[in-house]
C-alpha cells in the first residue's frame, strides 16, 4: 500500500481464513480486499465463506477445485460476495460453461493459461457481452510477458485491479526492457513500440539461463 498499490490479496486456507481477513478489514476498512483460496476448500466449508460475506470483500478467488464448476455454481448461489474463477478457466469453452452455470461473477484472465491472446480476446468479448468483469492475473512474468499483460489489461472490460506489478517487485534485473514502474495513479503505462513492446537484452538473458538450445533450419 505504501508503494501505491490499491488492492490487497490474502491467500487463505482451512484454519487461516476468516480471522486474518477480519483483522485486515478492521485495520483497513476502505481497502479493496480480496482472498484467494487456490482450490483449498469444498462445499462442506460453505459456512466459512458465509462468514467472509460480512467483510465486504471484492471477491473470493477459486475457492473449490478447478474442475468443480457445478459446485462453484452451488456455492455462488449461497454467497453475496462474488466468486472469481482462475484455475478453472483454461479456454473460451471453460469460460462459457462457467458463465452459463452462473459459477462465478468475475474471471481472472491469464494469457498463458487460456491459450494465448486470440483466446483471451474471445473470452474478453464473451465476458463483456455477459456483464462479467475481468482482471489480469500474473505468473511472475519477466518484462516480456508483463508487456503483453499490460496491453491486455488495457481492454475495456478489465475493470478490476490486477496482479500486474512493477518490474522491480520480483526481479532485481529483468531480461527485457522497458522496466514497468507504478505511476502516481497506481497504473502501469502500456508500451507503444512494435509487437509486445518489449526488447530482449541478450546479455542479461544469457546470464540468467540454465540451458541453451539452438535450432537451425
Amino acid at each position: 500500500m505504501a508503494q501505491g498499490y490499491k488492492r490487497v490479496k490474502l491467500k487463505i486456507k482451512p484454519g487461516w481464513d476468516v480471522e486474518p481477513a477480519t483483522a485486515v478489514r478492521k485495520r483497513f476498512p476502505d481497502l479493496l480486499l480480496q482472498v484467494d483460496a487456490n482450490s483449498a476448500y469444498t462445499l462442506a466449508d460453505v459456512a466459512r465463506f458465509q462468514a467472509l460475506d460480512d467483510l465486504q470483500l471484492l471477491l473470493i478467488e477459486q475457492p473449490l477445485h478447478h474442475e468443480d464448476i457445478v459446485d462453484h455454481a452451488r456455492l455462488q448461489a449461497q454467497l453475496r460476495t462474488p466468486i472469481c474463477l482462475d484455475e478453472s478457466i483454461h479456454s473460451y469453452e471453460h469460460a462459457r460453461w462457467a458463465l452459463d452455470l452462473n459459477a462465478c461473477k468475475i474471471i481472472n484472465m491469464k494469457v498463458g493459461r487460456v491459450g494465448g491472446f486470440t483466446a483471451a480476446l474471445r473470452i474478453h468479448q464473451l465476458c463483456q457481452e455477459r456483464g462479467i468483469p475481468l482482471w489480469c492475473g500474473g505468473m511472475l512474468e519477466t518484462n516480456i510477458g508483463r508487456a503483453g499483460n499490460v496491453a491486455l489489461a488495457a481492454l475495456a472490460n478489465f475493470t478490476l485491479p490486477g496482479d500486474i506489478s512493477a518490474s522491480a517487485r520480483y526481479y532485481h534485473e529483468d531480461v527485457a526492457t522497458p522496466d514497468f514502474v507504478l505511476n502516481s495513479d497506481s497504473t502501469l503505462t502500456v508500451p507503444n513500440s512494435p509487437g509486445l513492446g518489449a526488447t530482449v537484452l541478450p546479455a542479461r538473458l544469457a546470464a540468467a539461463r540454465l540451458r541453451h538450445l539452438e535450432i537451425k533450419t
